[in-house]
């Protein structure tokens, strides 16, 4: 049992007005939360607004947009504990259980990291037991600290990888079948901007690790999974 565990749970939020509330709710009274951070990253909807008014919050502010990778990578800075839980900041169905879920197989000593794997993450995911990418995970946050400012904007899942990977760590897979991420064309309102921010994602991911190696992330990380109990 990991008895000295103490997590700090940063989310990153770009125009999440909508959502970020629920996902907040999930996480602010969570008993086995220490804090939590949430980097606004140049929002013009209201999202810094909303976490503003929650006193147990903390909330940084970024005046430009700078990407994902650099809100967490500010967000890690910022964060105390021992353990950093990093959430996206637009998650459907999200409660407290889901967070215990996340933590118990670190907490037990189970594992070194867990990831999360979502009702609508692709098919080929689900399929194989492991989204590699996915943005909600437990990790060390010693761990994670290096280099991640300087990532493309989405380049943050693929590069933590490679750095958890190098460590050989033992990676717990957690089934959340009630939880969804939006689908990008619905948040920004249409197909044709959804399937962009898709193509800028991947292109992220790629300059980051190339092809290959994403595919040899994928079958890392597989071999490092534990089985649930």
């Amino acid at each position: 049992m990991h008895t000295d565990l103490t997590i700090s749970c940063v989310i990153p939020a770009y125009n999440e007005a909508p959502r970020i509330a629920r996902v907040l709710a999930a996480v602010m009274c969570h008993p086995q939360i220490a804090e939590v951070i949430v980097v606004d990253d140049g929002s013009h909807d209201g999202t810094a607004d909303i976490v503003a008014g929650l006193p147990s919050v903390r909330l940084i502010r970024q005046a430009t947009n700078s990407g994902k990778s650099a809100a967490v990578a500010r967000g890690i800075a910022a964060a105390s504990g021992t353990h950093v839980m990093l959430l996206d900041s637009d998650l459907q169905g999200l409660s407290g259980v889901h967070i215990s879920q996340l933590i118990a197989p670190v907490h037990d000593g189970r594992a070194d990291m867990s990831i999360s794997l979502r009702r609508n993450a692709p098919v080929v995911w689900r399929a194989i037991g492991l989204d590699y990418i996915s943005g909600e995970r437990l990790v060390p946050r010693e761990w994670v600290l290096d280099d991640l400012d300087t990532l493309p904007h989405f380049g943050l899942e693929v590069h933590m990888n490679r750095m958890l990977i190098a460590r050989h760590a033992r990676i717990a897979v957690v089934e959340w079948p009630d939880v969804a991420s939006p689908y990008k064309h619905t948040k920004l309102g249409g197909w044709v901007r959804g399937l962009r921010a898709d193509a800028a994602m991947l292109r992220d991911m790629f300059r980051t690790v190339p092809l290959h190696e994403a595919g040899l992330q994928i079958l890392s990380m597989r071999r490092l999974r534990v089985r649930p109990e």
